[in-house]
């Protein structure tokens, strides 16, 4: 039990870390925003809303949800769907705060990562303090555009 207990502790130092969060942060039922309640559009709905941006496609937007909610481990400090949390903003909305929210602004934010953000204490690190190739950042950018432009 008492390994248990360490290795739960280190998998949420490591997840805080990759967020540019401390472990003094608050635990992650505390962290979920009442906002998370409501759903974010699906992928797919937001693609049949909109026009993707030149060179996006449909494909590229299923695996940034996939690297969004696995490799990528943006979840762990936007939240399940994009919906923000106390470490970092919401992407569901139309607002954002470090860039203009194009498709190319968003892929150079991730490459970039958010050093010195204007809201929220979480810093991003460049590729969010993980190892996904250029590929990925595409297709999580892909994904995180059509968070926004879903409506």
């Amino acid at each position: 039990m008492r390994d248990l207990t360490r290795f739960a502790s280190l998998l949420l130092i490591m997840a805080m870390a990759a967020c540019g969060g401390e472990s003094g942060e608050p635990a992650a039922e505390e962290a979920q925003p009442a906002a998370a309640e409501e759903a974010a559009p699906a992928p797919g709905e937001a693609m049949a809303a909109t026009d993707l941006p030149e060179g996006v496609t449909p494909e590229m937007v299923a695996a940034g949800e996939e690297v969004f909610m696995g490799d990528g481990i943006c979840y762990t400090c936007h939240m399940e769907g994009g919906v923000g949390g106390p470490l970092a903003p919401n992407l569901t909305d139309d607002e954002w705060i470090n860039i203009e929210g194009t498709y190319e602004s968003i892929v150079q934010n991730v490459i970039n990562g958010v050093p010195e953000p204007k809201e929220h204490p979480g810093i991003m690190l460049p590729r969010g303090g993980t190892n996904i190739t250029d590929e990925q950042v595409r297709a999580v950018s892909a994904y995180v555009w059509t968070l926004s432009n879903g409506s």
